[in-house]
C-alpha cells in the first residue's frame, strides 16, 4: 500500500509485518514489555475512538511530554488519524518554556510521562486556559493513564467518522508541531506537514544495511524530529524497536537488546570512548601496552584499504586483541551507529570504524525534517570529516558567505503563527537558510564548519569559527566542553569543563588530594595539565584561532542549569553572559 500520510503506516505494519511480536518495547515494572503488530493497531483504533468521544477536531492540538515508551506511538498515530495536530515537547525544559509552548500552541490535552513532569504541568495549567485535561503514561494515582483510555476507546465506535477525516487529510497537510529548543529566545514552532517527514524517509530508507528482522535501541527522545523520523523509518523496514529506559541505561539496555541500529549523538560516543580508554589506562604491563597500540593504529584507519595491506594485517590483530570487546560491549551485532545533532570528532569516527562498528553521520535541522546529508555505504558516501552527500532529490549550495543552502520536499511549511520568522529563513526563491557554514568536497560531500551567528571576528578584524577549535580540543580525554570567546577582542579565549571522571583517575595516578570537584578543577597541577592539552592542539591552529588563555569551570554544563539545549548543543548566548565575570577575567588579566 502507498503511504501518504504519517498514520498510513500503521495499516502498512499491519498488512506487511502482521507476526511480529516485538513490534515495541519498553521497560515497564523493571521488566520489558512488548507490543505486536496487532497490539499497535488495535490501541490506535481504541485511542482514536476515545479521541473522537473527548471531542478532538481537525487540527487541535495534543501536546505529550514524556520520555520514549511504546505508547508514545499509539498517541502519534491516534491523534494524527483523527487530524489532530501532535505537540512533542521535551521533558527537560523549563516550566516557563512549557507555559509558553502549550499557550502559543493553544493545546487542548495534555499527555506526561512522570509525576514530576505531572506536578509541573499542573503548576502552570490554570496560565494556561487551552487545556482541556491532563493524563498521564504510565498510573499515577488520582489520573487516568494512556492504557485506561484505550480500554474506555473499546465501548465506542467512531471508525466511519475516522475513516472520512483520514481521507480528507492531504500529505501536505500539518501533521505536527516541533518546538526547537533554540539557543536564545523563546522556542519557535516548526510546521511539518506529513510529506516533510515521509520524503525524509524515503530518502534515508535505502541507507543504513538493516531490515526485517534486525532491532533498534532508541534512546534520543522522539520528541527531536531525528529520532521520531527514524522511529517512522524503523516501522516502515519492519524493525523490533526497544525504547531504553533511559541514559544511564543503555550499557545494560545495549547488552540486554543487542541492536543491529542505534542512532546517537556525538556525546554519548565521547563518553563510550572516554570510558573504554579509562579502562585501558587502569591495565598493567603487555595489556596495557597492546590496548593503546590498537587505540592509536584505530586513530589511523582509513577507507577502502588507503593505509595498505600491512595495516590491515595489524588491525587484525588488534581486533582479536581488543575491538571484539568493543562490539561485545555494544551487544555483538551493531551493524551501523548513525550520529547527527552536532559535529563527530574524526577520531571517534575512525576509531569505530577500525573497531568494525561503522558510524553513519548526519546533517540536518529540525525546519528539515530533519536530513538534509548523511554518509552511506556506496561510491562517495563515505569521507571522515563530513557528513556524507546531499539525500537524492534535493539540492544544496553555498551562498556568497559560505552559508548552506538547501531546497526539498523536507523543508518546512513555516514557523507557527511567525510568518515573518519564515521569510527570515526561506527566501522568494525557495532556499532554506540553514545558518550553517560549510562546503561540498570535490567529490560532492558536504562538510560543516560552524555556525554563521557563532563567527565571530577579533580585535584585528580576523574572522574565527569557534566551533572548529572547540571540536578540536574536546579531542582531549581532560576535556569535555569548551567554549570559546573573543569578539572585538584581540585573541580567542576559553572557558573549559573538565572530564571529571578522566581526572579523578589522573589525581589518584598523580597522587593529588581534593574534597570535591570544585576543589579539584582549581589545583594547580590541573590547570597546568590543560594548558598542555591546550598547547598541543594550538600547534594546529592558525595564530588567530589559538586559545592564548582560558579559565576553568568547577562543574559540568547542563540541561537543568541552562548551559545545554535539550539536543546537548551549547547556549551560548547564555553561558556567556552567566560566566561573564570570568571571560572579563580573561581579558582583563591578559593584555597580549
Amino acid at each position: 500500500m502507498a503511504i501518504q500520510r504519517l498514520f498510513d503506516l500503521v495499516d502498512f505494519v499491519w498488512e506487511n509485518y502482521p507476526q511480529k511480536s516485538d513490534l515495541f518495547a519498553g521497560v515497564e515494572n523493571n521488566q520489558w514489555e512488548t507490543y505486536s503488530s496487532a497490539d499497535y493497531k488495535d490501541a490506535v483504533k481504541h485511542l482514536s475512538n476515545l479521541l473522537m468521544e473527548l471531542a478532538v477536531e481537525p487540527g487541535d492540538k495534543i501536546a505529550s511530554i514524556a520520555n520514549n515508551r511504546p505508547q508514545w506511538n499509539f498517541l502519534d498515530m491516534a491523534v494524527m488519524s483523527v487530524g489532530a495536530v501532535h505537540v512533542p515537547v521535551y521533558p527537560t525544559i523549563s516550566e516557563s518554556d512549557y507555559k509558553y509552548i502549550l499557550n502559543h500552541a493553544e493545546v487542548k490535552y495534555v499527555f506526561v510521562g512522570t509525576p514530576e513532569l505531572l506536578r509541573k504541568v499542573e503548576r502552570i495549567r490554570p496560565q494556561v486556559p487551552s487545556i482541556e485535561a491532563v493524563y498521564t503514561f504510565p498510573p499515577i494515582e488520582g489520573q487516568t493513564s494512556i492504557n485506561e483510555l484505550i480500554e474506555k476507546g473499546r465501548e465506542y465506535d467512531h471508525q466511519d467518522t475516522i475513516r472520512a477525516r483520514k481521507e480528507a487529510i492531504q500529505p501536505d497537510d500539518l501533521a505536527t508541531l516541533i518546538y526547537t529548543s533554540g539557543t536564545t529566545g523563546f522556542p519557535k514552532g516548526v510546521m511539518l506537514s506529513h510529506y516533510n517527514i515521509l520524503s525524509n524517509v524515503e530518502g534515508v530508507k535505502d541507507i543504513p544495511p538493516i531490515g526485517e528482522g534486525d532491532t533498534a535501541l532508541s534512546y534520543l527522545p522522539l520528541c527531536h524530529v531525528y529520532e521520531r523520523m527514524l522511529n517512522y523509518f524503523y516501522q516502515y523496514k519492519g524493525l523490533s524497536i526497544y525504547y531504553a529506559e533511559n541514559i544511564g541505561t543503555i550499557t545494560r539496555d545495549m547488552q540486554y537488546v543487542q541492536p543491529h541500529i542505534m542512532t546517537t549523538v556525538p556525546r554519548l560516543l565521547e563518553k563510550i570512548y572516554d570510558r573504554i580508554v579509562m579502562k585501558g589506562r587502569k591495565m598493567k604491563g603487555i595489556k596495557k601496552q597492546i590496548f593503546f597500540w590498537a587505540i592509536h593504529l584505530g586513530l589511523r584507519f582509513e577507507f577502502g584499504g588507503a593505509n595498505g595491506r600491512w595495516y590491515h594485517l595489524q588491525l587484525r590483530l588488534a581486533d582479536k586483541l581488543v575491538f571484539k570487546k568493543w562490539r561485545e560491549a555494544m551487544g555483538n551485532r551493531m551493524k551501523v551507529l548513525v550520529s547527527g545533532g552536532a559535529a563527530l570528532q574524526e577520531r571517534l569516527s575512525r576509531s569505530f570504524w577500525a573497531a568494525g562498528i561503522p558510524v553513519l553521520e548526519g546533517y540536518g535541522l529540525t525546519e528539515t525534517s530533519p536530513v538534509i546529508a548523511v554518509s552511506h555505504l556506496e561510491e562517495s558516501g563515505l569521507r571522515f570529516g563530513t557528513v556524507g552527500p546531499p539525500l537524492q532529490k534535493t539540492q544544496v549550495k553555498i551562498d556568497d558567505d559560505g552559508e548552506i543552502l538547501f531546497k526539498g520536499p523536507n523543508v518546512m511549511k513555516g514557523y507557527y503563527k511567525a510568518p515573518e520568522l519564515t521569510n527570515e529563513v526561506i527566501d522568494k526563491e525557495g532556499w532554506f537558510h540553514t545558518g550553517d557554514i560549510g562546503h561540498l568536497e570535490p567529490q560532492g560531500q558536504l562538510k560543516i564548519t560552524g555556525r554563521k551567528k557563532a563567527i565571530f571576528k577579533t580585535s584585528f578584524g580576523k574572522y574565527i569559527s569557534p566551533e572548529h577549535i572547540e571540536n578540536k580540543v574536546k579531542e582531549s580525554p581532560f576535556i569535555d566542553s569548551v567554549l570559546v570567546v573573543g569578539e572585538n577582542q584581540k585573541f580567542a579565549g576559553a572557558l573549559i569543563v573538565p572530564d571529571f571522571e578522566h581526572l579523578k583517575n589522573w589525581c589518584r595516578i598523580k597522587g593529588i588530594e581534593y574534597t570535591n570537584n570544585k576543589e579539584m578543577a582549581q589545583k594547580k597541577e590541573i590547570k597546568k595539565r590543560i594548558q598542555q592539552e591546550i598547547d598541543s592542539y594550538n600547534e594546529d591552529l592558525g595564530d588567530t584561532e589559538k586559545i592564548r588563555s582560558f579559565r576553568v569551570i568547577d562543574h559540568e554544563w547542563t540541561v537543568q542549569a541552562g548551559e545545554l539545549t535539550p539536543s546537548m548543543k551549547l547556549k551560548r548566548e547564555f553561558i556567556c553572559n552567566k560566566y561573564r565575570p570570568l571571560i572579563d577575567e580573561i581579558y582583563s588579566n591578559n593584555r597580549k
